[in-house]
C-alpha cells in the first residue's frame, strides 16, 4: 500500500519552463528578492576581482604603484560594469526560464576568461583574453536584450533594442586596446569608458525600465559583502603567511587587528540605513550605482593593502613602510568617502553627524605616518567612527522621543 503525503508536505518544486515570454516585472513586486542564479553570479565574478587583487599586490609591491593602481582601474572596471548590467536587466525583465539560465551561465563563462587574462593584461599589457572574456560577457547580454524587444512593443521596445545596439556598438569600441598603439590605450579606456555609461541614459530616453529599487538596494549591498569577503580572504592568507614564513607573530598582529577592524567597520557604516527609499528615479539610481565602482573597487584594494603591509613587514616588499600603509590608509579613506557621499548622507541629520565620515577618512589618512602601528592604528579610527555614529543617532532619537 502507497502512503499519500500530508497535507503539511511542501509541494515539489516545479523545474523551470523552456521559454516564457521576457516581459517587465512590476516596480512595486512585493518581497522581491536576489536568486539563486544571482548569487551565484557575483561568487564567479568575484574570481577576476581576486586575481586583480594579485597583481595590484605584486605591483604595489614592486614599487609600481602608478601602473598598478592604472591596470587595476581597468580591469576592476571592466568587471563591474559586466555586473552592473546584469544586475539591471535582471531587476527589470529576469523571468527565470531555461534560456534565461543558460544564456546567464554565459555570461558567467565570459567573467571567467576575462579572469584568466588579468594577469597578462597587468603584466605584458595584453587585453585580448580580457577582450574575448567581454565579448562572451556582452553577446549574452544582448540576447538577453533582443528577446526583451521581441516581447514588448512601442516605446518599451525601442528602450530594448536601444540597449542591444548600445552594447555592440561598445564592444567593437573595445577593439581599440588590441589595435591601437599601447600610449594610446588609456585614452582608448576612457573614452570607452565614458561611451559604455551613456549607453542607458541613452536608451531609456524612450522609456525608463522597471528596475525594483529594493532588489536593486539588495544586490548591491550583497556585492558589497562579497567585496568584503574577498578583503578578509586575502588579508587572512597574508597574514597567515608570513607567520607561517617569516615567524613574525608579533609584525602581524598589528596589521591583523587594525585589519580587521577595518574591514567591519567598513561593513557596519554600509548598512547602518536601508538606500532603497532613495532610489526614487533614473537620476538619483544611476549616480548612486555608478558611484559604486569607487565603493567595490576601494573596498576589494583594502585587502590588496593589507597584503601589501604585511609583505613590507617580512621584508618582500621593494617599498618604504610609508607607501605601504598608504596601500591600507589611502582605499580605506576613498571608501568611507564614497559611502558617504552616495549612501549615508541623505540619512545624516545636523552637522555632526555628517562630518563623521568625512573626518574619519581625513584621520585614517594621517595614520599613514605611524610606521608600523599604521594599519591598527586607522583600524581604531574607523571603530571609533561607528561608535560616534552610533552615539549620536541614539541621543538624536531620544531627543525626538522626549520632544
Amino acid at each position: 500500500m502507497t502512503s499519500t503525503p500530508s497535507a503539511a508536505s511542501p509541494a515539489p518544486a516545479s523545474p523551470p519552463p523552456p521559454l516564457r515570454p521576457m516581459v517587465a516585472r512590476g516596480r512595486e513586486e512585493a518581497h522581491r528578492a536576489a536568486t539563486p542564479l544571482e548569487l551565484f553570479f557575483d561568487l564567479c565574478f568575484v574570481v577576476a576581482v581576486a586575481q586583480a587583487g594579485v597583481q595590484l599586490v605584486h605591483a604595489v609591491a614592486e614599487g609600481h604603484p602608478g601602473d598598478g593602481v592604472l591596470n587595476y582601474a581597468m580591469v576592476f572596471f571592466a568587471v563591474w560594469w559586466a555586473w552592473m548590467n546584469f544586475t539591471w536587466f535582471a531587476s527589470a525583465y529576469d523571468n527565470d526560464d531555461s534560456l534565461y539560465r543558460v544564456v546567464t551561465l554565459l555570461q558567467i563563462a565570459g567573467v571567467l576568461v576575462l579572469a584568466a587574462g588579468v594577469s597578462k593584461a597587468f603584466e605584458e599589457h595584453q587585453f585580448l583574453a580580457l577582450w574575448l572574456g567581454y565579448l562572451i560577457m556582452r553577446l549574452a547580454l544582448i540576447a538577453q536584450w533582443l528577446r526583451a524587444a521581441a516581447s514588448t512593443t512601442g516605446d518599451e521596445r525601442r528602450t530594448a533594442l536601444r540597449y542591444a545596439a548600445g552594447v555592440a556598438l561598445c564592444q567593437v569600441g573595445w577593439l581599440g586596446l588590441l589595435v591601437l598603439p599601447e600610449g594610446a590605450r588609456s585614452w582608448t579606456f576612457l573614452v570607452m569608458a565614458i561611451a559604455e555609461m551613456a549607453v542607458p541614459t541613452i536608451a531609456e530616453r524612450a522609456r525608463t525600465t522597471p528596475w525594483h529599487p529594493h532588489h536593486i538596494a539588495e544586490r548591491y549591498g550583497l556585492f558589497t559583502i562579497i567585496m568584503l569577503g574577498e578583503t578578509i580572504s586575502a588579508a587572512t592568507i597574508a597574514v597567515k603567511s608570513g607567520i607561517d614564513e617569516n615567524d613574525a607573530l608579533g609584525e602581524m598582529l598589528p596589521i591583523a587587528v587594525g585589519g580587521l577592524l577595518l574591514i567591519f567597520s567598513a561593513w557596519w557604516i554600509y548598512f547602518v540605513v536601508p538606500i532603497h527609499g532613495h532610489l526614487r528615479s533614473n537620476q538619483q539610481a544611476f549616480l548612486w550605482g555608478y558611484g559604486h565602482y569607487v565603493i567595490f573597487g576601494s573596498a576589494a584594494a583594502i585587502g590588496a593593502g593589507i597584503e601589501v603591509a604585511v609583505e613590507q613587514a617580512v621584508g618582500k616588499a621593494h617599498i618604504s613602510e610609508t607607501a605601504a600603509s598608504a596601500a591600507v590608509t589611502v582605499p580605506a579613506a576613498v571608501y568611507l568617502l564614497a559611502v558617504w557621499l552616495l549612501h549615508s548622507r541623505h540619512f545624516k541629520v545636523g552637522l555632526a553627524q555628517q562630518l563623521v565620515l568625512p573626518v574619519t577618512a581625513v584621520a585614517i589618512l594621517a595614520c599613514t605616518f605611524a610606521g608600523r602601528w599604521a594599519v591598527l592604528a586607522a583600524g581604531i579610527v574607523a571603530a571609533l567612527a561607528v561608535a560616534v555614529g552610533v552615539t549620536l543617532t541614539t541621543r538624536m532619537v531620544r531627543s525626538e522621543q522626549t520632544a
